[in-house]
């Protein structure tokens, strides 16, 4: 399991115990929390600024659709699509997931972790997908990482 996904597990486990909502998309829980689902993403496997966070080419369809759908639209485009210009694979792009709503909106929690030094940085915040992979930040928080226990 990566910690990415130990990650996802834990804030749906934690949503229950709050008693909030647990979302199933493609086999993958997500915690819902007054209609924002918290979508973890280890961006780098060292300290980087959130700034250089880019979605891996291999990422799947799913990823890609969880954050143009339910992530906030882009500041300004260039000019609106016609219906005419679109494609069928950019419309399910652009499809909200059912099983979490329409109107749910992704929070994302991106952090920057390795195994000997465990988690340098955690942010979270409202990021729009860009097509080039990376993000604009809507708005970002950087969190305070706590001390690892001495053992």
């Amino acid at each position: 399991m990566t910690l990415a996904e130990a990650v996802r597990e834990h804030l749906a486990d934690m949503a229950r115990e709050l008693g909030e909502h647990v979302r199933e998309v493609r086999g993958y829980e997500y915690a819902v929390i007054n209609d924002h689902a918290l979508f973890p993403f280890k961006y780098s496997g060292r300290p980087r600024p959130l700034d250089r966070a880019r979605l891996p080419a291999r990422a799947s369809a799913t990823r890609r659709r969880l954050l143009r759908a339910h992530g906030p639209q882009s500041p300004e485009g260039l000019f609106d699509l016609d219906d005419d210009l679109t494609t069928e694979e950019y419309l399910e792009l652009h499809e909200a997931f059912e099983e979490l709503g329409a109107y749910t909106k992704l929070v994302c929690v991106f952090f920057t972790a390795d195994v000997e030094n465990g988690v340098h940085a955690i942010h979270w915040g409202e990021a729009h997908l860009e097509p080039d992979r990376t993000f604009t930040w809507h708005h970002s928080e950087q969190l305070t990482v706590a001390p690892q226990p001495l053992e």
